[in-house]
């Protein structure tokens, strides 16, 4: 019960964050835009608290350390791996645009017969 009030508590400052900012409409946009972040930045505060947010931080933390066992390619491959991938478009490109028209033509010049 604890954490459901937690986590309302956290959608109701964000909330008051984004309010703050259509209440502050005279104020500079930078002080509007402070009061946004002010509530964003108090809601996951409060629900970092909350059993389900720290089980979030926990997995955003093994996220990490998993995104870094990643072998990511190097330049020189993902260029070429890009080429090929264009390459594959024109070429699919072209047949479907030989296709269109061959299918244009067997429709309207041979069965309809309309030149």
């Amino acid at each position: 019960m604890a954490d459901k009030l937690k986590f309302a508590l956290a959608l109701a400052l964000v909330a008051a964050g984004v309010v703050g900012f259509y209440l502050l409409g005279e104020q500079p946009l930078v002080l509007r835009v402070l009061a946004v972040f002010a509530g964003v930045g108090a809601g996951v505060g409060v629900a970092a608290l909350s059993a389900p947010g720290r089980r979030f931080i926990d997995f955003a933390r093994e996220a990490v350390v998993e995104t870094k066992k990643v072998v990511w390619p190097s330049r020189k491959e993902t260029v070429q791996t890009t080429g090929i991938v264009f390459a594959f478009v024109v070429v699919l490109a072209i047949f479907l645009w030989l296709t269109d028209k061959s299918l244009e033509w067997v429709l309207y010049d041979l069965i309809l017969g309309w030149k």
